[in-house]
């Protein structure tokens, strides 16, 4: 410090702003004022990462691999020999980590990319991919169906698998000839495509129970069973009167259904009963006198129908509300009563119908004495009795 004030006590310094000498007056040295600068907590912190940032800069530029066990060469090495399956087929597991507007990116654990476009995102036609449930976060198995040759992307599906999953699902219900439900999504002359397991399956009209058109069936849901499953050529069949057949073949006569009025004539009412249309003709509503159909049913409505009849052969179901009746003209007064006493009346009117046949066939046995049956006085056959007319003659023969 001693030099260093000797080396500038000679040195010349201005005069100070405003000050003023004498012309002529010799200049005189300046006095050297020393301070100490303090610097503060924050400063020192970042003089000391800044003096860690350059010895690392430096290490860096001098000796990149100090400290470093392996070369580049053996870390490219150990990508090569750890990387998974990209070959086009194969099932590859990733989560997704972002969303775009035409699919997602995945992140399979590679140094490939890959990405999931929206219309591989699921068997339906969607708008957005989180319709599919595809949001980040989401890890699922996806299939790799292309690669990207600009820059290599890979190409995944989830429509792939699900549509597996579906065609196996198909030959399966196949299989157990089980009745499923199709949701009717379109259709041509030929017939209507209807939704089966997310696959698009094809209708024929000759399959369809009841005439109609595409239009009037579109979004309506259809009882079905499978004709053709083929996943090779695409060919998904299917039929509703094969349906309808096993349904039909359920439905006895003095039965309790439960139906929905699809449309009114003025002969009657057409019931929607299970997939299966049924007429309610207007002498079998009620006891009384339906002048107007339209005052006591509407489109819509449900109800309980009694099966009168059935005609396998026509497709023919007629049904009656007015064997339901408690009382002739509930129907038309009290129609909630109808309904809660609907199995009730069924029941009696199927043990009268019981009785009538037990009664005919009675009828055809008085004849035929060496069947050994006779008729009691509920109109129930049984067992010849021992006290019959005939046993007492014999007795007295004896």
């Amino acid at each position: 410090m001693a030099s260093l004030v000797q080396h500038v006590a000679g040195l010349a310094c201005p005069p100070l702003s405003g000050a003023s000498r004498r012309p002529g007056a010799p200049m005189r040295p300046s006095a050297l004022v020393c301070g100490t600068y303090v610097l503060s907590k924050d400063e020192k912190e970042r003089e000391r990462m800044r003096t860690l940032f350059d010895e690392a800069s430096e290490r860096c530029r001098t000796a990149p691999m100090e400290g470093i066990t392996f070369s580049p060469e053996d870390l490219e090495s150990a990508v090569e020999t750890t990387d998974i399956d990209t070959d086009i087929g194969s099932l590859i597991k990733g989560t997704v980590f972002m969303t775009t507007s035409n699919g997602a990116f995945i992140d399979i654990q590679s140094k490939a990319t890959a990405f999931l476009p929206i219309d591989e995102a699921c068997l339906l036609d969607i708008d957005h991919i989180e319709e599919a449930g595809i949001r980040p976060g989401l890890v699922e198995q996806f299939m790799i169906i292309d690669e990207n040759p600009n820059d290599e992307t890979l190409i995944l599906s989830l429509q792939s698998i699900q549509q597996d999953l579906a065609w196996e699902r198909c030959r399966q219900l196949q299989a157990e000839d089980v009745v499923i439900t199709g949701k009717v999504i379109g259709g041509n002359k030929g017939g209507v495509v209807a939704l089966v397991e997310g696959l698009k399956a094809f209708v024929p009209f000759s399959q369809v129970s009841s005439k109609t058109t595409a239009e009037e069936l579109l979004d309506k849901e259809l009882p079905l069973k499978f004709v053709e499953v083929d996943e090779e050529q695409g060919r998904l069949v299917l039929s509703n009167r094969k349906a309808m057949a096993d349904s039909q073949a359920q439905l006895g006569i003095g039965s309790v259904v439960l139906g929905t009025v699809e449309s009114l004539k003025p002969y009657g009412a057409f019931i929607d009963i299970g997939g299966i249309n049924g007429l309610l003709h207007v002498s079998q509503i009620s006891h009384d006198r339906v002048a107007d159909i339209s005052t006591v049913l509407q489109p819509g409505d449900t109800l309980k129908v009694m099966i009168l009849s059935h005609d396998r052969e026509r497709g023919r179901v007629s049904l009656s509300t007015k064997k339901l009746e408690p009382t002739p003209g509930d129907m038309i007064r009290n129609p909630k009563l109808v309904f809660e006493k609907a199995d009730e009346m069924a029941q009696i009117f199927r043990q009268r119908i019981a009785q009538a046949e037990a009664m005919a066939r009675a009828d055809m046995l008085r004849f035929q004495p060496e069947s050994g049956l006779s008729l009691s006085s509920e109109g129930i056959l049984g067992p010849l009795s021992s006290d019959t007319p005939e046993d007492e003659g014999q007795s007295t023969d004896e």
